[in-house]
């Protein structure tokens, strides 16, 4: 596995290349536009040509790279405002990688409508979030960019903390080479996956390829968590430091099936990046020699 972390662009998004390589990544997710609002002003041509420079300088040592979407992007909202503002942030977004010669575009399932009967309700949030999906990718049919749906602890009434719900959703796209899965650690052990055993782990993927099939994996999270497995709490904490504990990070970072794939840390971290410096460390330390 192609271990990195989520960089800060502070200073532009080309320097989150000079920082990775700094702290020994090999591979990056990052932000691409503004998380915390709506808009986002298009960018710059130097911005663009800055980062290509960048990308194509550590092409071999650092790859792939991984865009995260922002966090108010809902493709399931009966909002039709902001489902609406969902989808033109969404298209800004892949326009914005597809500039950047980006690989991934990382995005929540989205969060169920409030409704009397949930179960009618999911169906139609995986039918209308399969449905937007469908025309953005019509809308970026040029692009490249595959969209990664991440697995999620299901808190409240968020979507994707059961492998049959990307499986609902998958089923509806209609272009399957555009769309895959990033499985993050601590939200899939919240979720209810115990992987912390070697029989838990391939039990696991087992049935993951059985639902959804191993070949719509593209991509993981490695985070683990201070909350109990099956607590649907999304909380990360340092490897090593919560329930999931260090030895099963080793399961998939030396799983021969996903030696391509980049895992990324988003555990908490500080100005100095000591706790990636660390993290990184110890999910290093756990490869065979």
């Amino acid at each position: 596995m192609r271990i990195g972390v989520h960089m800060s662009v502070s200073g532009g998004k080309h320097m989150a290349f000079e920082t990775a390589k700094e702290l020994g990544c090999e591979a990056i997710q990052m932000f691409v536009r503004n998380v915390r609002g709506w808009t986002s002003g298009p960018l710059k041509k130097k911005e663009i040509d800055d980062f290509l420079e960048k990308k194509m300088e550590f092409k071999e040592e650092i790859w792939p790279v991984i865009s995260h979407n922002s966090y108010l992007v809902n493709l399931a909202s009966l909002d039709k405002e902001k489902l609406e503002k969902s989808f033109n942030a969404m298209l800004d977004e892949l326009t914005k990688v597809d500039q950047l010669q980006i690989e991934y575009e990382n995005m929540h399932p989205g969060v169920i409508p409030v409704s009397d009967k949930e179960e009618t309700s999911k169906l139609g949030a995986f039918t209308q979030i399969a449905e937007q999906l469908n025309k953005l990718m019509k809308e970026t049919k040029d692009f490249k960019v595959i969209i990664l749906l991440e697995t999620t602890a299901g808190q409240g009434k968020g979507l994707g903390n059961k492998f049959h719900h990307f499986k609902t959703i998958i089923d509806k796209i209609q272009n399957k080479d555009r769309i895959g899965i990033c499985f993050d650690t601590a939200h899939s052990f919240a979720a209810g996956y115990d992987f912390t055993t070697k029989k838990g782990y391939e039990e696991m993927w087992n049935e993951f390829d059985d639902v959804i099939g191993l070949k719509y994996l593209f991509a993981f999270h490695l985070n683990d968590t201070d909350k109990e497995c099956g607590s649907r709490v999304d909380r990360h904490t340092h490897i090593g430091q919560g329930k999931i504990g260090k030895e099963p990070f080793g399961f998939f970072i030396n799983d021969e099936r996903f030696i391509n794939m980049p895992g990324i840390l988003e555990t908490p971290n500080s100005d100095n990046l000591k706790e990636d410096v660390m993290n990184l460390k110890i999910l290093k330390s756990l490869r065979r020699k």
